[in-house]
């Protein structure tokens, strides 16, 4: 689960109205839950005035009401997402349905509307709570409350067919399935095999999904559309955007700008890719990359090209258990602490055992319960080169919250710089955990099979900036249209795979039917809609801040670089990760790096490779 600030509430009426009598009274409101960071929160010099103190107050009695029901929420969230069952996802709408209640309030809305009236009167950390909290209220405005509830209860359906999903390589008679596969086992195959036949049919079978999720993704689009509308934003996209204090424009704006300046690069990759994998496949070169040739289910990041640099060979031996263990150690030798034992007692890390009945989410998710010590991971971790990266990036969720779960932070305010500083933390962790010096540190690399530094640049590069044109342009651009535009169910097919062949350069294997819905096999899009522009911006921070750690802090070449051990790094990271979402994220990544979010690290760390890829395409028709 990423950050975000989420609401539950209960007869919020009744609590706030108490609320109100107790202050008349002259007693305070007693609140359950953590201490709330109106009272702790560094304040500027001088005598407060009325307006601030009255907006100190109705943050402090509503983040009490809000922090227990918040945890009780996440609770049912979590066993809805651990163990599907229809009894867990009735207790998840149940709790949700709370959640929006509180959140969504119209007292709440009104007050804050009120309050921010006045927001010149306001300490700054006052007027970034207020907001937040009219941002969570239009996810769920009391004044549609039919509209709410009904959005809730399909969320969670959604959400328990995607976990609850079996995929299938043998469909028998009546619906069952005579072979069934995981998630890890179809990645597995497509990361391995060389006979296309088979590459197919998983491929195929990854996407059946779809099949499943359009009806209820379509409700929820006009659902998603409707709360967002009744608070005053155009579209659903628009509130997730508003996050980052950017329109829909200025977001698209900052994304192509980003797919321009890398387009290059990525052009040079793509000619590069299609012809290596045709002669791996005994293929002529395509024009556009069938999507079933590469190891990744959406074409995303393109691993296994390099051959020198595979090194799930390296993790022969290894347990899942070490791996978490590997990342973990990553953390606490820069200086951050161990993690607390009640995250080894209330993760879920492995993969369900072989016969046993149980179904889970099986995307990586790390979740922050009540916004203090109680944090988890939600992974399927197996000894490969993959979970090593996704660990270290799951493990940097969990150390960004624990970083700003202290009272100096306001309870609403414990949250990222901004979403996409969350995914950047993570990614920056995994990039640091692929540099041969770490690797030959902790070792999983031995110093006599190092990969060439050109052919380990190539995969990075075919990992990272191989993302930006599904991040920034498929996905963004698709979903941008799914809101904004209010795209017909019956364009989606088109419009995705339109999307995929200009951004990413990839061709569905053969002609996919209408009633699919290949989209729709993305988890973001069902259950972190609207945000996946976050992975993109991400992309871009992890750079800013990797290429400051390596040049200004370490002096180390940023493509052989080794964070472990130093606590100075330790110490620049606590700086940003234990400021939460109190400061804007614009000052923070320009005080932290010098320079706005943009991709010239990104495009600094991959130079070497302009020339390399230039001699390897010479000759080669790179026209798609």
């Amino acid at each position: 689960m990423r950050a975000s600030i989420r609401w539950t509430g209960c007869l919020v009426a009744c609590a706030l109205i108490a609320v109100g009598a107790a202050r008349a009274a002259g007693g305070p409101a007693k609140a359950n839950g953590g201490e709330t960071g109106a009272k702790v929160a560094k304040k500027k010099v001088g005598k407060a005035t009325p307006a601030e103190k009255e907006a100190e107050a109705f943050i402090a009695e509503t983040a009490g009401l809000l922090a227990p029901v918040a945890t009780s929420a996440n609770l049912a969230d979590w066993e809805a997402a651990t163990d599907v069952t229809p009894e867990h996802t009735g207790q998840r709408i149940g709790a949700d349905k709370a959640l929006a209640a509180l959140g969504g309030s119209k007292l709440i809305i009104e007050k804050t509307k009120a309050l921010l009236k006045n927001e010149r009167q306001l300490d700054e950390v006052t007027a970034r709570q207020l907001r937040k909290l009219l941002l969570g209220a239009a996810e769920s405005p009391g004044t549609i409350p039919a509209v709410v509830a009904k959005r809730v209860e399909d969320e969670a359906r959604q959400s328990s067919i995607l976990d609850g999903y079996t995929f299938c390589l043998q469909p028998a008679k009546g619906g069952t399935c005579a072979r069934p596969t995981t998630a890890n086992e179809i990645d597995d195959v497509l990361r391995k095999s060389r006979d296309l036949n088979e590459r197919l049919r998983v491929w195929t079978a990854s996407k059946e999904i779809g099949r499943a999720l359009k009806p209820g993704l379509a409700e929820l689009v006009k659902l998603r559309n409707q709360v967002a509308r009744e608070m005053g934003y155009g579209s659903y996209f628009a509130l997730q955007v508003a996050d980052y204090g950017m329109t829909v424009d200025e977001m698209m704006a900052l994304l192509d700008d980003a797919l321009r300046t890398t387009q290059p690069l990525f052009d040079a990759l793509h000619c590069f890719a299609k012809y290596d994998l045709a002669e791996h496949f005994k293929r002529p070169p395509p024009r556009l990359i069938p999507a079933h040739w590469i190891a990744n289910r959406w074409a995303q990041s393109w691993p296994g090209l390099i051959e020198a640099a595979n090194l799930d060979p390296l993790f022969k031996g290894a347990t899942p258990e070490s791996i978490i263990k590997s990342a973990e150690n990553f953390y606490v030798s820069l200086g951050f602490p161990k993690l607390p034992p009640s995250f080894w007692e209330r993760s879920d890390l492995y993969p369900v055992p072989p016969g046993v009945a149980r179904k889970k989410n099986a995307h990586a998710s790390a979740w922050h319960i009540d916004r203090d010590q109680d944090v988890r991971s939600l992974m399927s971790v197996e000894a490969d080169d993959q979970w090593f990266g996704t660990a270290h990036h799951e493990l940097g969720h969990i150390y960004y919250f624990l970083s700003y779960a202290r009272p100096e932070v306001p309870y609403l305010l414990r949250d990222g710089a901004n979403r996409a500083f969350h995914e950047g933390i993570g990614e920056l962790a995994k990039l640091a955990s692929q540099e041969t010096p770490y690797l030959v540190k902790v070792g999983v690399m031995p110093t006599d099979k190092q990969p060439d530094p050109n052919g380990w640049l190539l995969q990075s590069a075919l990992d990272s900036i191989v993302f930006l044109p599904f991040s920034a342009g498929t996905m963004s651009h698709f979903e941008r249209d799914l809101y904004e535009t209010d795209l017909p169910p019956a364009e989606w097919q088109s419009k995705w795979w339109e999307y995929v062949a200009t951004f990413q350069g990839v061709v569905a294997p053969g002609a996919r039917e209408g009633d699919l819905c290949d989209a729709c096999t993305k988890t973001h899009i069902n259950d972190d809609p609207a945000q996946y522009y976050d992975y993109a911006l991400a992309t871009m921070i992890k750079f800013q801040l990797h290429d400051h750690i390596c040049s200004k802090i370490l002096k180390q070449d940023v493509r052989a670089c080794d964070y472990s051990g130093n606590k100075e790094v330790g110490a620049f990271l606590k700086g940003i990760l234990s400021l939460g979402a109190t400061r804007d994220w614009r000052a923070v990544i320009q005080e932290a790096t010098g320079e706005p979010i943009s991709p010239r690290a990104m495009m600094a760390f991959y130079e070497p490779l302009v020339e390399v890829l230039a001699k390897r395409n010479e000759g080669r028709d790179c026209s798609r």
